[in-house]
């Protein structure tokens, strides 16, 4: 279900948001429906979008985390205060290894797989991730995912 996979992945980012000061919203994720996948890799997707926003995100700002079906599919997002990525460095963020800003290696920690690492989870189960963003207004990443439309019940995330 996709209220666990959220549920799952910001509960392991929720001592570093604290430690930064930074409120994790979530939003009611509860009727969403389902994901058809491995949830291990889909939560450890959705954590590394995460811990990108926390990690990139002023003390004391906001970072946060919603879900909504479109059509067939599901949209889970990921909102933060951060400095923005340049237009010119979107298309190379989800590249291993690329960094924006190399000179915050140290200060956010990483090895610049983390994007890397969400393109594949989306794309091993027919998804794909996309950007939006602006200098000095925080950026937001999008997991587009097919829903499962099968019986809720049966169990979902690929077990």
């Amino acid at each position: 279900l996709v209220k666990d996979i959220v549920n799952e992945a910001v509960d392991t980012m929720k001592l570093a948001a604290h430690q930064k000061d930074i409120v994790i919203e979530v939003a009611d994720t509860s009727d969403i429906g389902a994901v058809y996948g491995d949830d291990k890799q889909l939560t450890t997707a959705l954590r590394n979008l995460v811990s990108n926003a926390v990690n990139y995100s002023p003390t004391g700002t906001k970072v946060g985390v919603g879900a909504r079906r479109v059509g067939d599919g599901i949209e889970i997002s990921v909102t933060d205060q951060g400095p923005g990525i340049p237009e010119a460095d979107q298309e190379r963020i989800f590249e291993r290894f690329y960094r924006v800003d190399p000179a915050r290696s140290r200060e956010t920690g990483g090895t610049g797989l983390g994007l890397a690492i969400v393109k594949h989870v989306c794309a091993n189960h027919g998804g794909d991730c996309t950007v939006w963003s602006r200098p000095g207004q925080g950026a937001t990443f999008t997991l587009h995912l097919p829903g499962y439309m099968g019986s809720l019940e049966q169990g979902v995330s690929g077990k």
